[in-house]
């Protein structure tokens, strides 16, 4: 954070009408302002000058904002990160807060409201700065110890951010007002208790006391957590190790976020896609099954043309209407409503089911689908059934869908551990190296020469990954071009009633 000047400010911004609005706002503000149409002139710009701030756009061609993110935080500088972003894009802001940014502000915005977040980052940017030079004097002197430390509280005190400190005893040293603020917590309440008088999330709690006593080897390990605070805040919390002079762990220090608004935002664009869906699906039906008995009456009475133009038509009204129902699954994923109350499920029996009931499209391509019995009968698994099926349907509907005719489909299933690990290996297209970390992403879909015919909504991997992470699992892919793809699903025997992404 060294040498970082807070007055200038660097915009990044592929529309030229919000950089130049946001230049003549800042530059009234007396910010200097530079100003980039895309992620690498931004990136430039910042190795050249001591800019604190950046504007940065989450949707650009070429490198997206996310990319860019990565590449400042990398950097290592302390530079403060706004993102700019429209409605339909709040979960990816919510991402961006995750990997560091300081806040977000939506687009289009008022003058005021950028003037607002640019003047409290401005002041938590000059806090830092001041604190860094602070922890440098206190190392310089001792004689200056004690004056250095009331600063320091001043700076903590002053943070938007909850900031608790334990020993590695687990008990409590020091909290400031934001923390009392975002836990709720009893203006009488003072430092010296266990970590559980003050945080009721026991899993928090274990998390805390697990780094005290330093059972994390590697602390970029350490996860972060959402918690819920009286069913009404959300907050994210972020966890690290005090570490003595000889790396020894003497404690942990908690920093608190408070989340609510952007969860706020996430819910009602889950309302809304869930009520524009059900609005769209009934008119979709009629119009589709309209199309099937047009066909039906007029037989052989009307031209090949035209044949086409209503097969085409009637095509693309059932791809509307399946990708309004994957858009209806992954509201009620998000809304935690994605796998019910957990029951017995024997997932061998349910391979052996959904196997063969996708037998006949595989063999309509040429193709062979073994689903492979387990040497041992599987203990069953504590899950949802339709979840499941959902999950692992879509897995082998995706192997057929990107295999070429005469091609295997291999499922298997076996215990590891306390979890049911299944596996779904093509020897299909396979998936380039660059495409592997957005094929989780909704609506994309790879496309190539050998892809573009094979129809899809773009949404069946982020269903399964939504599903998968509310029942506390896990998923993988290997792949190589041309030689195939292998997805591996690991989930636990017990499960927990899930939601999407709330703790």
């Amino acid at each position: 954070m060294e040498g970082l000047d807070p007055g200038k400010i660097v915009v990044i911004d592929d529309e030229l009408s919000l950089r130049e609005g946001a230049r003549r706002i800042l530059t009234r503000m007396d910010y200097e302002v530079f100003l980039a149409e895309q992620g690498e002139t931004g990136l430039e710009i910042l190795r050249n000058e001591p800019a604190g701030i950046v504007l940065l756009d989450m949707k650009m061609p070429g490198m997206d904002g996310m990319d860019v993110l990565a590449e400042i935080m990398a950097m290592n500088r302390g530079i403060i990160v706004i993102v700019i972003t429209g409605y339909a894009t709040v979960e990816t802001a919510i991402q961006a807060m995750k990997m560091g940014a300081y806040d977000f502000i939506p687009k289009p915005y008022e003058p005021d409201q950028l003037r607002m977040i640019i003047n409290r980052a401005t002041e938590t940017l000059k806090l830092k700065i001041e604190k860094e030079t602070l922890e440098r004097e206190r190392k310089r002197t001792l004689a200056d110890l004690n004056t250095e430390q009331s600063r320091i509280h001043t700076i903590l005190e002053s943070l938007p951010n909850g900031v608790l400190v334990t020993g590695s005893d687990g008990r409590v040293v020091l909290l400031n007002q934001a923390c009392y603020k975002h836990l709720h917590l009893d203006p009488g309440i003072t430092p010296g208790g266990p970590i559980n008088d003050y945080v009721a999330d026991q899993e928090l709690c274990s998390l805390v006391m697990d780094i005290s006593r330093g059972r994390y080897i590697d602390y970029n390990d350490i996860p972060s957590q959402e918690i819920r605070v009286n069913n009404e805040t959300h907050l994210l919390v972020r966890c690290r190790p005090v570490l003595g002079e000889k790396k020894e762990c003497m404690g942990t220090v908690v920093n608190i976020m408070d989340i609510s608004t952007m969860k706020a935002l996430e819910e009602l664009k889950s309302e809304f896609v869930a009520k524009v869906s059900h609005e769209l699906r009934s008119p979709l039906s009629t119009i589709h099954e309209q199309i099937k008995m047009v066909m039906g009456d007029v037989g052989e009475s009307i031209g090949q043309d035209d044949k086409h133009m209503l097969s085409r038509a009637r095509e693309k009204t059932g791809g509307l209407i399946s990708t309004i129902g994957d858009l209806l699954d992954l509201s009620r994923i998000e809304a935690g409503m994605g796998v019910k109350e957990p029951k017995p499920v024997q997932v061998d029996e349910l391979l052996k089911s959904i196997g063969e009931f996708m037998e006949s499209r595989a063999t309509a391509k040429g193709q062979t689908l073994t689903v492979i019995p387990p040497d041992a009968p599987l203990p069953p698994i504590q899950s949802d059934l339709l979840a499941l099926e959902s999950v692992f349907g879509n897995l082998i509907a995706n192997a057929i869908n990107y295999t070429p005719e005469g091609g295997t489909i291999r499922v298997n299933a076996d215990l590891t551990g306390n979890n049911i690990r299944v596996t779904v290996a093509d020897n299909g297209f396979g998936i380039p190296a660059k495409y592997m970390d957005k094929i989780f992403d909704r609506f994309y879909r790879v496309k190539n020469e050998r892809t573009r015919y094979i129809t899809g909504t773009g949404l069946g991997l982020p269903i399964v990954k939504g599903i998968v992470d509310s029942m506390n699992g896990y998923i993988d892919v290997e792949s190589q071009v041309n030689q195939g793809t292998t997805f591996t699903v690991i989930l636990p025997l017990k499960q927990t009633t899930g939601t999407a992404g709330i703790v």
